[in-house]
């Protein structure tokens, strides 16, 4: 029986330590059958469902009934084959993301100007981008007045590890409509400009939002 088997050599424990791809079909079946019965281990029935479907070329469009049929498959068994076997077909059939690229400063601010403009109060927002400087994820980070000491780098750059993000653009709105930057901005900038720089993220920009208009920390020299 599967508990017999050392740890190491158990499918869940193998694709923990190694990943999914580096276990067999049998060991991926297993998995996702979960148990076996009282004759047989989880292994030696899934290595019987391969051979009796020869592979896995017809188990994907094996029915419910074809797999209740086989001693050991019951109906929730079946299901659970037949859900990752659509999930897996949903995942191939999905089409790559249209990104937004920013190019420009200009880029930065049509991406979030309408929905930042009115805002009562101050957001301060990122855009994580990738190689490309595609935008992956845009966040809040923080809201109400800008402060270095309060916007900490910490968040920011987690979230852009998280996503395996290539570089960031800051931006965040003045509820007056006068984007002009105050020293505080300026100081966020620097930190986060410094910030990146160490862990290899960059800051290409820190845009301010006012009404219908923006300023670019970059194009002002600040970055």
């Amino acid at each position: 029986m599967i508990k017999n088997v050392p740890k190491q050599d158990r499918p869940r424990e193998r694709l923990m330590e190694l990943g999914p791809s580096h276990l067999s079909n049998q060991e991926l079946l297993a998995i996702l059958l979960g148990s076996g019965t009282k004759q047989e281990s989880v292994m030696e029935l899934s290595n019987r469902l391969l051979v009796h479907f020869e592979g896995i070329t017809l188990l994907k469009d094996a029915a419910v009934e074809e797999l209740t049929a086989i001693k050991g498959i019951g109906a929730a068994k079946a299901v659970q084959l037949l859900a990752a076997v659509e999930f897996g077909k949903r995942m191939h059939k999905m089409k790559p993301v249209e990104r937004y690229m920013i190019r420009s400063p200009e880029d930065g601010a049509d991406f979030i100007m309408e929905e930042m403009r009115d805002l009562k109060q101050e957001h301060f927002i990122c855009l994580f981008l990738n190689t490309k400087n595609q935008v992956l994820h845009r966040q809040t980070i923080f809201i109400g007045s800008l402060n270095a000491s309060i916007v900490h780098p910490r968040e920011v750059f987690k979230e852009a590890v998280k996503r395996s993000a290539a570089s960031i653009i800051c931006a965040h709105n003045h509820p007056s409509g006068d984007p002009t930057p105050s020293q505080e901005d300026i100081q966020v900038t620097q930190r986060l400009k410094e910030c990146g720089k160490m862990i290899g993220i960059e800051l290409l920009d820190h845009i301010v939002i006012g009404d219908r208009t923006f300023i670019s920390l970059k194009e002002k020299g600040y970055l």
